[in-house]
């Protein structure tokens, strides 16, 4: 359903160093920076996931009421995932990782270095 995802970045340096750390827990590729244009782009089957510095100019900021999630394929991934973000300028939200007592959900919440919201998600069979 989707192409791309873009989220704003205030230190595009930073941003990569946390998502590069977030894909390659997963087995994902570091991302392609293009500097000229002040993004870096994550590219994944025919789906990109892309940081970018405001084309507008002004500052990048959090949109409220948002998360970006990703499917990853077992809750080690979405443990790896979690830890590696943690440990590359994230920050931990929500409960610990792990099963959801009211779904059948393996989940693990963090804010980027910018503040955005993310969701690493497995269902198990």
């Amino acid at each position: 359903m989707f192409s791309h995802i873009f989220v704003g970045s205030n230190d595009l340096a930073r941003s990569k160093v946390f998502y590069d750390a977030l894909f390659a827990a997963t087995g994902g590729p570091e991302g392609i920076l293009d500097a000229a244009k002040g993004r870096v782009a994550y590219l994944h089957k025919s789906a990109a996931f892309i940081v970018a510095t405001p084309i507008d100019g002004q500052p990048a900021t959090v949109a409220n009421g948002s998360t970006v999630g990703f499917g990853l394929g077992n809750e080690a991934q979405v443990d790896a995932w979690h830890a590696a973000g943690v440990a590359n300028g994230g920050t931990g939200i929500e409960d610990a990782p792990g099963l959801r007592a009211d779904s059948n959900l393996y989940l693990a919440y963090l804010r980027d270095p910018d503040g955005h919201k993310l969701c690493a998600l497995y269902r198990p069979a």
